[in-house]
């Protein structure tokens, strides 16, 4: 196994590990990570197909036909839009998301990029990434920034901004929840 392995483990990373080794080999690195990133976002911004990547009910071949259907009008293709076929025919399509955040987060790693995973309650403006990914460059000392930026209603407002296994949590549903704790302390 190559270098990729012993950076990212699991089912997502096993997987992750021979979808970059394959894009390495075909020199499309930048062309899979692309592809990955617009599916990620896809499946970020609607629910229905989180759901029905999720869904055990769902069988295999329909699954994969709606997930081709999904990669071809987002213009997906050659071996990102394979891979998720195969990924799919396999019964792993729930795997997918994670098996797209580990092949860019390996290839962040390789690039010499600190990777950022930042989750919202909206989708963020161009305007708002830069300028995190300036504030983010200033507190990490680093120039080489990416950012994987999620959406999550759930944390109502704010950002959750881990890097590596430091966490920076201003989001609403964090702030509520102290407040909470803090009423009861006390009560």
């Amino acid at each position: 196994m190559t270098t990729a392995s012993s950076a990212i483990s699991g089912v997502a990373g096993r997987y992750a590990s021979a979808l970059f080794d394959l894009a390495d080999s075909a020199k499309s690195l930048d062309q899979v990570a692309q592809d990955l990133a617009t599916f990620r976002r896809l499946v970020d911004e609607s629910a229905d197909l989180a759901r029905m990547i999720a869904s055990p009910v769902i069988g295999r071949a329909l699954q994969g036909k709606a997930l081709l259907a999904v990669l071809d009008a987002a213009g997906i293709a050659g071996l990102t839009r394979n891979f998720v076929g195969t990924v799919a025919a396999n019964g792993r399509a729930r795997d997918l998301p994670a098996m797209a955040s580990a092949f860019l987060a390996e290839l962040a790693r390789r690039r010499g990029e600190t990777t950022a995973t930042v989750t919202s309650a909206v989708p963020l403006s161009p305007e708002q990434m830069q300028q995190l990914v300036t504030a983010l460059r200033s507190v990490l000392g680093s120039n080489k920034v990416s950012i994987d930026a999620r959406v999550e209603p759930d944390i109502l407002g704010g950002l959750v901004v881990k890097v590596g296994s430091r966490l920076f949590d201003s989001s609403v549903r964090s702030k509520l929840q102290r407040l909470q704790l803090a009423m009861k302390g006390v009560a």
